[in-house]
Order: structure tokens, then C-alpha cells, then sequence
């Protein structure tokens, strides 16, 4: 990622945080309408996983600019969320949603080079994350 991504994904994603709720149920309604399949993964109370959306998104966001420090705990979580029944192909869906949930949050702000930023942000941990989890698919 430039540092002219990773101020747009940060600058973007301030925008997004007062209306953290809304577009925590914006990206699990649109994740199961396109992954029905996932739906049975989630057995907590969809208001506080959409708070624990948000808050790793934030932690996420926030260090961009020191991937070293961020890569680690991703790939920890990709490895535990196996656990839950996540598997490959899913990541795909979630990164759909996350487009999804950015363009309707951010309206006329979230321009053709903020999804180019996001979507190269996402794919950089979503790889990474899947290489920790499914090595063996990774390659």
C-alpha cells in the first residue's frame, strides 16, 4: 500500500466511525445475502459482534503503517476464527461486504481511488490471513 492509501482507508474509515452501528448492520445484512452460507456461523448477539467488527476494523485501520505489528495478530485471528468454520472462499464474501458497506456509508466520498485503497488493503491481510489459516490452499 502507498501512504496516499493508507491515509485514504484511515481518513475514509473516520468518516465511517460515527455510524458505527449502522454499518456494522449494513455489512452483516449484506454478507448474508450473498454468503447465506455463513449465516450459521454466527451464534452471538449480532450487536455485539458488529461492535467487535467495527473495533478490529479500527485496530486494523489504524496500523497501516506498521504492518509488522498488525500482520501477527491477523494471522492469529484467521487461525482461530477455522475454529468457528471459516473457511477459504469466505473471505471473498466478507471483503464484498466490506466494499459494500464502505460505498453505502460513504456515499459521493468513497470515490473510485478510496475502493482501490480498500480493496488493496483488504487484500493484503486477507492474503495473509489465509496463508496462515490454509497454507496448504494458499499456494
Amino acid at each position: 500500500m502507498t501512504p496516499e492509501q493508507i491515509d485514504m482507508v484511515q481518513e475514509s474509515f473516520a468518516k465511517v466511525v460515527p455510524i458505527k452501528a449502522q454499518a456494522a448492520d449494513i455489512f452483516y445484512t449484506r454478507l448474508f445475502q450473498i454468503a447465506p452460507q455463513v449465516r450459521p456461523l454466527f451464534r452471538s448477539d449480532m450487536g455485539e459482534q458488529g461492535m467487535k467488527l467495527m473495533t478490529t476494523l479500527g485496530v486494523v485501520v489504524n496500523g497501516l503503517r506498521d504492518l509488522p505489528a498488525i500482520v501477527p495478530v491477523a494471522q492469529k485471528l484467521a487461525v482461530e476464527h477455522r475454529a468457528y468454520g471459516v473457511e477459504a472462499d469466505h473471505y471473498d464474501a466478507v471483503g464484498a461486504a466490506l466494499l459494500y458497506t464502505l460505498e453505502t456509508g460513504l456515499g459521493d466520498d468513497f470515490t473510485a481511488d478510496v475502493e482501490t485503497a480498500w480493496a488493496t488493503a483488504y487484500d493484503t491481510l486477507a492474503g495473509v490471513m489465509k496463508q496462515a489459516a490454509y497454507p496448504t490452499a494458499a499456494e
